[in-house]
């Protein structure tokens, strides 16, 4: 017999899927049945939100939607699922389970996301048991890579770079698995775990609560002066602070997150706020205090309001702070000086504290496959068969390959330039501080191109740098088939932001330093358009630019667009 959840008081009658929660049984539901059932290569649309909270989304293959439904077939379904690899860690045998994974079961890539996770695209349905427990056997898991849960917990790429690095990661893996949902339905139903579940009254999910949070929530350590996570996109940012190159705490910023909804003043991007210093003991618990206060308060009734930027905006930072102080039973401290210089990556080769190297490549848009004149997925798996390090996703979609000895370091720089996997130095700065989300065809939210657009926009966007002499100026330019988010593409100095077939908004006016969202500037154009709208601008730039000031802040100073640091102005004209 299935548990009687009562629903909290909302402001609303419950969103459907506060139904769907609710009737699942600690989000087991019907997946069993569903995903055994062999009449159909999809599955319902109640157990489709389900499996958000197993690490895998339902998709179909739109650039044979219309061709299929000529025939009269059902859409070309297949999954994706995210691994979640906390701090964009992984060992060299893990990385090739993943390849395999990519070759055997998807669609013969690997997708690095901006979260630092796995993706694999194109599982049919009756592979997906069988993934998920090979990835398993690697130690790998999908558990809360997606769904109204915390997400993976994001850190800065190299922790090897200095034992202050090292403990932040250490930290931030702490803290992944602290939050992590207790149920078991994940091992019941893909790994063939004892049923636990009797179905008598008893409390499974200690913080989270039958109904687990209203929307996904996400949280990031940044290490200044790297900003490489987006620490002000993030539901919960953390800024390590260090005194004498030890750690010992963190500032805490709460309630951003990217994602809006077209023509709906009531949604919009926003940045985190600044809340306080806490010493790095009270991390766990200060995150938990901090999420339960979103489980309380999110609203659960539209789900589009339903992120915790939304709770915060509503009821005020001040009420927020009062909040968490009764919940913790202490105040945080005021928040310790910081300064960022960049968000991005660096490439190339660096030598760590302990004597190890670390090799940065620049990975387009975090797509890894072989391409017919580059095989990076065939150099990348024979680098994994002899590195002894780990291999990093870092949080803008390229790859690092960590903790190289110096007696592995030739053998690997030689396989490097055998398959040509170079940290992008040929390349523009402005394609290197580029990046897109998967878009189309696979992701039902899409509404233009992403992916497999932006690269070619890029390569006429660099004719007009070339000819101004800013090939090599770096601009942080980020595109979104639509407007959720996944590319962070409301913090670009150049942002993108699909509106339909071949049209998107432009925006300008993001920080370099990601301490601050873009703004509007052009609506709904296409690629001739956008290119003479940027050409006299970057022609402007190029000529009246002031020393080191980069192009988000230039566009700002020159009245372009006004600069926005709360996203409640962000729609304003």
């Amino acid at each position: 017999m299935t548990e009687k959840v009562v629903l909290p008081p909302q402001p609303g009658k419950p969103s459907d899927v506060e139904r769907i929660k609710s009737e699942s049984n600690y989000l087991r539901g019907t997946l069993e049945e569903t995903m055994n059932n062999p009449l159909s290569s999809g599955i319902p649309d109640d157990d489709n939100r389900l499996m958000k909270f197993h690490g895998s989304y339902l998709q179909d293959d739109r650039d044979l939607r219309n061709e299929r439904q000529k025939q009269k077939l059902e859409p070309a379904y297949q999954f994706m699922a995210r691994v979640r690899t906390p701090g964009g860690a992984a060992t060299p045998a893990q990385w090739l389970v993943m390849d395999e994974m990519g070759r055997k079961y998807g669609n013969g890539s690997l997708k690095l996301t901006t979260r630092q996770a796995f993706q694999v695209h194109g599982i049919l349905k009756w592979n997906m048991k069988k993934y998920m427990q090979e990835i398993h056997e690697a130690l790998l898991d999908c558990i809360a890579a997606c769904g109204d849960v915390n997400r993976n917990v994001m850190c800065n790429v190299n922790p090897n770079q200095s034992k202050l690095h090292e403990e932040v990661y250490t930290w931030s893996a702490k803290l992944s698995e602290h939050l992590l949902p207790k149920t078991q339905a994940y091992h019941e139903l893909w790994l063939d775990g004892e049923k636990v579940y009797d179905g008598q009254e008893k409390e499974v999910e200690p913080m989270y609560g039958a109904l687990y949070l209203p929307r996904k929530f996400k949280i990031g350590i940044a290490i200044p002066p790297s900003n490489d996570i987006d620490v002000f996109s993030q539901d919960i940012g953390l800024i390590a602070i260090e005194e004498n190159n030890q750690l010992i705490g963190f500032n805490v910023a709460v309630g951003g997150g990217m994602g809006m909804t077209h023509g709906d003043t009531a949604t919009y991007p926003q940045l985190g706020r600044l809340v306080g210093y806490i010493p790095k003991e009270r991390l766990l618990e200060t995150a938990e205090k901090i999420l339960t206060i979103q489980r309380d308060y999110g609203n659960r009734s539209v789900r589009k309001n339903a992120r915790f930027k939304y709770t915060i905006d509503a009821r005020g930072l001040d009420w927020f702070k009062e909040e968490l102080h009764q919940r913790l039973g202490w105040q945080l401290e005021e928040a310790r000086p910081y300064s960022f210089k960049r968000t991005g990556d660096e490439f190339g080769w660096i030598k760590g504290e302990d004597g190890k190297w670390h090799f940065t490549l620049f990975i387009q848009n975090g797509r890894v496959r072989d391409f017919e004149d580059y095989q990076l997925m065939t150099g990348l798996r024979e680098i994994a068969k002899v590195h002894t390090g780990l291999f990093r996703l870092t949080p803008n979609q390229n790859l690092l390959i960590a903790d190289v000895t110096p007696q592995k370091k030739r053998t690997i720089d030689a396989l490097l330039k055998k398959y040509k996997i170079t940290d992008g130095a040929h390349y523009s700065a402005l394609r290197r501080n580029s990046i897109a989300c998967v878009s189309l065809p696979t992701c039902g939210l899409a509404m233009a191109e992403a992916e497999r657009y932006l690269p070619s926009l890029i390569t006429k966007i660099d004719s007009i740098l070339e000819e101004f002499g800013l090939l090599e100026t770096e601009i942080g330019i980020r595109m979104s088939g639509c407007p959720n988010g996944c590319s962070r593409a409301a913090m670009g100095e150049i942002g993108f932001i699909g509106k339909g077939p071949g049209k998107y908004n432009l925006y300008l006016g993001g920080d370099f330093k990601g301490q601050r969202l873009n703004k509007i500037y052009r609506e709904n154009i296409g690629e001739e358009e956008i290119l003479s709208t940027l050409r006299p601008i970057l022609e402007h730039y190029a000529k009246e630019r002031e020393e080191q000031e980069h192009f988000g802040d230039f566009v700002i100073r020159q009245g372009y667009v006004e600069a926005v640091t709360d996203g409640r102005q962000f729609h304003l004209s």
